[in-house]
């Protein structure tokens, strides 16, 4: 079992800066201080760099050639508190010239069914995870495609088909 550490000190109002032991920081703060996303909007963002990372890191062992990757992230939030998630929508977007629809699909799967534990965190719990990929081609053109949902209350066990 691997252990993870972080702090979190508070260095203004609201600003908190997190810190990992290797003395890496995230600024997370409210809508008033500016200082950086807030405290939700890291789940978002922690969601897409995981998830992110999976897919480029397959369609690169793939040798799929890309020109333009990023993942977009949008949440519905409950407006009572706690103010969870219960659903997620993650578009992986790739630009470029021939990609092939198989291999990012793939990639996509592979990220949100075995690999990406953010995912599989959120999906153990409130939230439905809607995994789609939008492929941009050089004209402009694109293809999408949602391509797996996960959650919510699936076990953490499940999530490793």
């Amino acid at each position: 079992m691997t252990v993870k550490q972080l702090t979190a000190t508070l260095e203004g109002d609201m600003r908190f800066v997190a810190t990992n032991p290797a003395g890496r920081t995230l600024v997370m703060d409210d809508y008033e201080g500016g200082g950086g996303p807030s405290p939700i909007e890291t789940i978002l963002a922690s969601l897409a760099g995981c998830t992110g990372m999976d897919v480029v890191s397959i369609l690169r062992k793939k040798r799929v050639p890309f020109a333009e990757y990023r993942v977009e992230t949008t949440a519905d939030q409950q407006d009572t508190y706690p103010q969870v998630f219960t659903r997620v929508d993650v578009v992986h977007v790739v630009a470029g010239e021939g990609i092939s629809r198989e291999a990012v699909f793939r990639a996509v799967e592979l990220s949100a069914l075995k690999y990406c534990p953010v995912s599989a965190m959120l999906a153990a719990g409130t939230v439905a995870i809607h995994h789609h990929y939008r492929i941009v081609e050089p004209d402009g053109t694109t293809s999408e495609a949602e391509c797996v949902v996960r959650g919510p209350n699936t076990p953490a066990a499940a999530l490793t088909s």
